[in-house]
This record gives C-alpha cells, structure tokens and sequence, in this order.
C-alpha cells in the first residue's frame, strides 16, 4: 500500500497543479470570440470583475480546500494517524466532491446559455484526475491506519 501511495500522491499534486493552469474549456462565442480559461484565471477574473464574493467561494472550493486537502495527505501519509494530515484529511472529506460539483457547474452554465458553445479542454481532466487520485489515496490511507 506505501507503494500505492508513493505514487498516487505526487500524481495527484501534478494532476492539480495542471489542472490549474491548463485551460479548462473552449468557449465559442458568435463563431469567433474563443476563450479558454484556466481556472486560475477564472478565479483572477472574477476579482478583477468585482464579482469578489463568487472569486471567494470559486477560490476556496476549488482551488484552496483541493490543495489543503492533498498537503494533508502527504502530511497523513508521513506522519500517520496521530498528525495534523490526518485530522485535517477527515475534516476535508465531507469536501472532496465539491471541487469538481462547481468547475462542472460552470461547463454546464456555459454549455447551456446558448449564446457559447463549451468544449473540454486538458485542464478540465487533469481537475477530475487530481480529484479521483486524491480520493483514491485518502481512501487508501484510511483503510490501512
């Protein structure tokens, strides 16, 4: 299982970072306006927008709880059940979905707007890939504590 570990945490840390700073879809407006965001750079657009309450909550759910949650387990991982890894890791797992409910949120405002057109793009399954390492990780690391 320690091998398993070794490799789905340092997987899911290059998922994430990926995840973050590939574009996540390719929006297509009125056949020759195209974006493709990061999610990064949703979250700095947001700001810049004044839209600061959703850049909060965009931030924190997908990007700020995703990451704590993986320093948790690697911290989980080393330390073991009497560390602060695994407290926080159990704390966070009533989380673990929420990232990826609100990046497949805004492909699914976009998709149906009908003024764009949304198609995935590398960063969108690099997030779901973070998302599912993680999970497999904390599961593992549960079961063998």
């Amino acid at each position: 299982m320690r091998l398993i570990l070794a490799l789905l945490l340092p997987a899911a840390t290059t998922c994430f970072i990926l995840g973050l700073t590939l574009p996540l879809i390719e929006l297509e407006r009125f056949y020759f306006l195209t974006d493709r965001p990061a999610l990064l750079a949703l979250v700095s657009g947001l700001w810049r927008d004044g839209e600061t309450l959703l850049a909060v909550v965009v931030g924190l759910f997908s990007i700020a709880f995703p990451a704590v949650k993986i320093l948790a387990l690697h911290v989980a991982a080393v330390a073991g059940r009497s560390g602060i890894g695994h407290a926080l890791m159990h704390a966070l797992g009533k989380w673990s979905m929420m990232d990826v409910m609100l990046v497949a949120l805004v492909v699914f405002a976009a998709k149906t707007s009908g003024l764009a057109s949304a198609i995935t793009l590398p960063g969108l399954w690099f997030y779901a890939a973070a998302t599912l390492t993680t999970a497999l990780a904390a599961a593992i690391l549960a079961r063998s504590r």
